[in-house]
């Protein structure tokens, strides 16, 4: 008696075996990354990158493993979580370096720097990295449309980088930091001489070398 209630607790646990080792949740990729361009065509961005998690995780070697990678960092791009974005940008890079998306994908990496760009008195690391980026599409794939979209954004960021340098020499000069003040507007012609500040930076030159020669020697 005690045997037979035994083999029928062993029955009942290979009847259920399943549901101790598989998750109920469980769908197959295709379905996934329907519900995850569902959900990303919605804006529900936090959603998707639920979905398309699970196809990196449940099948890593689908068809739809390539495209889940790309969606989830397009995901963390429109909900604004740029360091996240660009890590996924750039696993894919990494991951894919012969994709057809790649310009694609330096292009967005360069847009999660781009958008952060801030005033010209503040840290211009956003603008140097997105300068830097957009450089190196236009170096590889001069010819891609996003190449092209590229170049566009470059103006605003070294308009942004010149800027930069002549408000910071500018502050040198008011503070009679002559020598300083003239590296910032050197740096002005001769990185970005067709922004709009090449005339000012001249002007302010000239001023901080007179300046500088009649200045004590410390």
């Amino acid at each position: 008696m005690k045997r037979t209630f035994i083999g029928c607790l062993v029955v009942l646990f290979f009847l259920s075996g399943c549901s101790w080792f598989q998750t109920k949740e469980e769908k197959p990729a295709q379905e996934l990354a329907s519900d995850g361009m569902e959900a990303f065509k919605k804006g529900n961005y936090d959603k998707a990158i639920e979905s398309f998690q699970k196809i990196k995780d449940w099948y890593p070697f689908s068809k739809y493993a390539i495209l889940a990678e790309l969606k989830i960092a397009d995901a963390h791009f429109n909900l604004q979580a740029y360091e996240e974005a660009v890590f996924a940008y750039e696993e894919f890079e990494n991951l894919h370096p012969r994709n057809e998306a790649i310009p694609y994908v330096i292009y967005q990496i360069g847009r999660c720097y781009f958008v952060q760009i801030d005033t010209i008195d503040r840290d211009q690391t956003s603008s140097q990295k997105a300068l830097d980026t957009f450089n190196r599409l236009i170096k590889q794939f001069p010819e891609d449309p996003y190449a092209a979209r590229a170049r566009e954004h470059t103006k605003k960021c070294m308009k942004t980088l010149a800027g930069h340098e002549f408000y910071v020499g500018l502050f040198y000069f008011k503070g009679k930091h002559y020598k300083a003040a003239l590296k910032r507007f050197e740096a002005v012609l001769n990185k970005y001489p067709d922004v709009g500040l090449h005339y000012k930076a001249l002007q302010y030159l000239a001023r901080a070398e007179a300046a500088s020669k009649k200045q004590p020697e410390q």
